[in-house]
């Protein structure tokens, strides 16, 4: 029997955004607690399920995962690592056979940019763990380092975005994990860094270049025994570190040639550069795109993106942009969500001193949404809303493969939630940032999204996975945001230049043997 250390430790850390993510921002499961997770739809689900298919023992540590957001404390992760290496120490009194963690791979505190390299150079001071295979999963918009490369031996990371593939390829990562401790095969990881960013919007796996570079990753594993795994990252352009940013990894055998691995991420930084443009998208303004839309009927539903507010990318998800389009043209039959406990609450207030019910609502109410968490946003909205519904907020994924799924599992808290209505648009108010990535969202509250004509999503390519099936069309509009697909409007400090599209680059020398036709 196997003997394997797991752990995990999660956050898209959005360093432009105002504020900070706190430890009681997280979820936090220690010791036996974090097996609970088996068989459940998160990465950690399914790595503990394929761990019990396999035999192994499991050691749990713990587990920590909170939504996108602000940068970490450092108090935080200095407590989840007390604890961390109080379990290893622990755990290696009898020898372990591996190490397996569940990790995003951009997570930033107050005085660490490499949380996550900083947590396994930790970790491999740990006596007994010096040697021992550290294996796991990461997020395919991580900002990889070099010293997550260092003191790791095979980091998996997911293959698609929207993220349907975030608890197979955590399974994935199990199966190498148990290949290598059966064979004694050791692993190391080399790792590129070209000098590119994408926005988010810029890195749906459907489409180049992130297509392309899968594609050209998946051929290089079958092209050479050696290698045991290419991963494609995206990076996560909303974060001020040195690395952020596309990378590649390659885990292979230390035995082998290294110029395999070397060669292997030459030609995937060469194409990356050769289709750096198609990944710099970005989106027009949202008055006009709605105005066309308008102009354009389709018979169904029309599903508006707004990046700028994108939670699953860390903002806070009360932007007014695309609101107040909806209002000034008059839009009918639309729908959007909004994060903004203070309006809940306010409603909730109102609709106890009222005597409101469901079945009986009483009158309208005057509030203010959204508008208040954003530097960019024009402020709150005033409207007179009719109260629809009020809720708890939790639901079950529609969909088990939800995007959603990596961050939590079946369930989702959206906190207290109301549904208004105002003229000819339904908000859905909750009281947590949720990003719009399954439609249980909506069914939850007793709405059935394929009905309205059109639904704002604060989302960039993750809602595509719940929408598609249920979309006649899909657009993409540019609002005040802190998630704006427009990189020249950060001020980055720490982020290593020059890189593309931030400044003007002719083909850096170490890349002009790529770049020929």
């Amino acid at each position: 029997m196997k003997r394997v250390l797991f752990a995990g430790l999660f956050h898209e850390t959005h360093t432009f955004v105002q504020g900070t993510t706190e430890l009681s921002d997280f979820a936090v499961l220690r010791g036996a607690e974090v097996l609970a997770c088996a068989g459940d739809s998160s990465p950690m689900g399914g790595a503990l399920e394929a761990a019990n298919r396999l035999g192994w023992e499991v050691v749990p540590a713990i587990d920590m995962r909170a939504s996108p957001s602000a940068r970490v404390s450092d108090a935080a992760f200095e407590w989840f690592w007390d604890r961390f290496e109080t379990a290893a120490s622990e755990c290696v009194a009898a020898p372990v056979d591996g190490v397996f963690l569940v990790l995003h791979g951009a997570m930033v505190t107050e005085g660490i940019d490499d949380v996550e390299g900083e947590f396994l150079s930790r970790l491999r001071r740990i006596e007994g763990l010096e040697s021992v295979p550290v294996f796991g999963v990461f997020d395919l918009h991580a900002n990889f380092t070099r010293q997550m490369a260092m003191h790791s031996n095979c980091l998996v990371a997911y293959r698609e975005n929207p993220h349907a593939d975030a608890r197979q390829s955590a399974v994935r990562a199990v199966g190498l994990l148990e290949r290598a401790m059966r064979s004694g095969c050791v692993l190391q990881t080399s790792w590129a860094h070209p000098p590119v960013i994408w926005p988010p919007t810029g890195t749906a796996t459907a489409l180049d270049p992130m297509a392309a570079l899968l594609a050209l990753a998946r051929q290089l594993e079958e092209r050479h025994p050696e290698i045991w795994c290419v991963n494609v990252v995206a990076g996560f352009s909303f974060s001020d570190v040195p690395d952020a940013g596309v990378s590649f990894s390659v885990c292979s055998e230390r035995s082998g040639d290294a110029r395999v691995a070397q060669g292997a991420l030459d030609e995937l930084v060469g194409l990356a550069w050769k289709m750096r443009s198609l990944g710099n998208v970005t989106e027009r303004a949202a008055a006009l795109v709605v105005s066309e839309a308008l102009g354009s009927p389709v018979n169904g539903l029309t599903v508006i993106a707004e990046p700028s507010d994108n939670i699953g990318g860390g903002a806070p998800g009360d932007g007014t942009g695309l609101l107040r389009v909806f209002l000034e043209l008059g839009v009918e039959n639309a729908a959007v969500v909004i994060a903004d406990a203070v309006a809940v609450e306010r409603l909730r207030e109102w609709a106890a001193a009222g005597g409101w019910t469901a079945s009986r609502p009483a009158g309208r109410c005057v509030i203010e949404v959204g508008g208040r968490l954003s530097e960019q946003d024009a402020g709150p909205v005033e409207m007179e809303v009719e109260l629809l519904s009020l809720s708890d907020g939790r639901f079950e994924l529609a969909d088990k493969k939800s995007h959603l799924a990596s961050l939590g599992g079946d369930w989702v808290e959206m906190g207290q939630c109301a549904v208004v209505r105002h003229k000819g648009v339904t908000l859905l108010l909750t009281s947590r940032p949720t990003p719009p990535m399954d439609l249980g969202q909506w069914l939850s509250q007793g709405l059935d999204p394929a009905k309205f004509a059109f639904i704002g999503a604060k989302a960039a390519v993750a809602h595509r996975g719940a929408y598609a099936p249920i979309a006649k069309r899909m657009l993409w509009v540019d609002t005040p945001g802190p998630c704006s697909s427009k990189l020249d409007s950060f001020k980055f400090r720490k982020l290593q230049r020059p890189i593309f599209p931030l400044d003007p680059m002719d083909s850096p020398a170490w890349l002009e043997s790529h770049l020929s036709d």
